[in-house]
C-alpha cells in the first residue's frame, strides 16, 4: 500500500517518515483504538500528548519554534494524516486540529504570537481550535455575522460559532469575526482568543455520528487585545483561505487513509470468506468492486500528492489543486468504504466492526473545510479564470 512513495513527488525523508509514523501508529494507537467510542474528550487529550511525545507535532510548527521545517511541508502533513486516519480516526483529528488551529499563526502571526502559542502547541501544553463556522455561515465563510468592534486598545467580540472541532477542550481558538472594513469577505478579521477569556462560553456540546469533541461557542462582550489580531484588519478571510489551502489537501489525505483501511479490510474479507463454494475473491462481480476501490484509492493519492508537491516545491497557491484533491478523495473514500461495508455484508453494519466505524467516520469529510459542492465552484471558477 506504500507503492506511491516511489513516485517523483517524494524525497527520501518522506519515505522514512512514512515508515516511522506507520511503525509508531502500530505500537501506540492500536491499544487506544478500543476507546474511540468512549470518553472522546479524554482520548483526544491523551492523543495530543502521545503525538507530541512521538515528535509528530514537530511537523505543524516552524523550526524556529521547535518544529521540523522552516515552513509547512505539506507532503509530510499528508503522509502523517493518511497514516493516522488508517489506524485511528481520532488520532488524525487531534493532529489536524493542532495544525489547523495554529496554522494562521504560522502563516500570518507576529513573532510574539508565534512565541506565545506555537511551542505550546508542539509540546501539547495548548490544544488548538479553528472557529470559523456559524449557525448561518458554513461553507459560505464570507457570510459571517459575528462582530468584532474596535474599542481603543482592544476589540469586543459578540456572536456565536458552531460545530467547532475541539470546542470545549481547546485552550485557545483562532476566531474569525466581522470588523466591517468592507462588505463580504473583505470585512472580516482573525483573532486569537484564549478559552478562559471572560464572556466566552461553551454553550452546547454537539454529538455527531462519529464521536468527536464539537461545540457551539457563545461570545458575549469578549474583550480581546489588539495584539491578538492575526494579520491586518479586514484580512481575516485571506488568513482563513490561505490556512485552508494547506489543510484542505491534508483532509484529502485523511480520506485516503480511511479509504485504504476500508480497501484492506474488504480485500481480506473477500479472500477469507467463502460464498457458493468458492472464496468471495474469485467472484467476478466482487473483483469488479475491488477494482473500482483500488482505482479510487490510486487516483486520490495522485491528486493529493501532486497538489502537496506543487505547493512545497513550486511555492505557489494551490487553491484549485487543493479543491480537486479534497473533492475527489473525500467522495472516493465514501464510495470505497460503502463498498467495504457491502462486501462485509450483515457484519458490516454491526457496531464495533472497523468498516461500520469507517462508514460513520468518513461521511463528515465531504462537508467540513468546504463541502463538495463548494469545491466544484472553486474548481470551475479557477478554470474559467485561466481561459484567455
Amino acid at each position: 500500500m506504500h507503492d506511491y512513495l516511489n513516485w517523483p513527488f517524494f524525497e527520501n525523508h518522506h519515505r522514512v517518515l512514512a515508515q516511522d509514523i506507520d511503525a509508531w501508529a502500530d505500537q501506540t494507537l492500536t491499544p487506544l483504538a478500543g476507546k474511540a467510542e468512549g470518553d472522546v474528550d479524554d482520548l483526544c487529550k491523551t492523543l495530543v500528548g502521545e503525538l507530541s511525545k512521538g515528535g509528530w507535532l514537530d511537523y505543524v510548527v516552524p523550526k524556529a519554534y521547535g518544529g521540523k521545517f522552516e515552513e509547512f511541508d505539506v507532503r509530510s502533513l499528508c503522509i502523517i494524516r493518511e497514516t493516522l486516519a488508517r489506524h485511528l480516526g481520532l488520532a488524525d483529528f487531534t493532529f489536524a486540529l493542532q495544525g489547523l488551529g495554529s496554522g494562521a499563526i504560522t502563516l500570518f502571526g507576529t513573532n510574539d504570537q508565534k512565541q506565545k502559542y506555537l511551542p505550546d502547541v508542539r509540546g501539547a501544553k495548548k490544544i488548538a481550535a479553528f472557529a470559523l463556522t456559524e449557525p448561518k455561515a458554513g461553507s459560505d465563510a464570507a457570510n459571517l455575522s459575528m462582530t468584532a468592534k474596535e474599542m481603543g486598545d482592544h476589540y469586543i467580540l459578540d456572536g456565536q460559532k458552531t460545530l467547532i472541532s475541539n470546542g470545549g477542550i481547546a485552550d485557545y481558538y483562532t476566531v474569525f469575526a466581522r470588523t466591517g472594513e468592507a462588505d463580504g469577505a473583505k470585512g472580516i478579521s482573525a483573532f486569537l482568543v484564549d478559552a478562559d477569556t471572560p464572556g466566552l462560553e461553551v454553550a452546547e456540546r454537539i454529538e455527531v455520528m462519529a464521536p468527536h469533541p464539537l461545540a457551539r461557542l457563545k461570545f458575549s462582550g469578549v474583550k480581546v487585545p489588539k495584539e491578538n489580531l492575526i494579520g491586518k484588519p479586514g484580512e481575516g478571510f485571506k488568513v482563513a483561505m490561505a490556512t485552508l489551502d494547506v489543510f484542505r489537501i491534508s483532509v484529502a489525505a485523511a480520506a485516503l487513509g480511511f479509504a485504504k483501511c476500508g480497501l484492506i479490510k474488504a480485500g481480506k474479507r473477500a479472500k477469507s470468506r467463502k460464498m457458493f463454494g468458492v472464496p468471495m475473491s474469485e467472484l467476478q462481480m466482487l473483483q469488479a468492486m475491488l477494482a473500482e476501490m483500488v482505482m479510487d484509492v490510486e487516483a486520490s493519492a495522485l491528486l493529493i500528492y501532486r497538489a502537496a508537491w506543487k505547493r512545497d516545491v513550486k511555492k505557489v497557491r494551490v487553491t484549485k489543486e487543493a479543491a480537486m484533491a479534497k473533492l475527489f478523495a473525500t467522495e472516493a473514500a465514501q464510495r470505497v468504504v460503502d463498498k467495504a461495508v457491502q462486501i462485509w455484508g450483515g457484519m458490516g453494519v454491526v457496531k464495533g466492526q472497523t468498516v461500520e466505524h469507517l462508514y460513520r467516520e468518513v461521511r463528515a469529510l465531504r462537508i467540513y473545510e468546504g463541502a463538495s459542492e463548494v469545491q466544484k465552484i472553486i474548481i470551475a471558477r479557477k478554470f474559467l479564470e485561466s481561459l484567455k
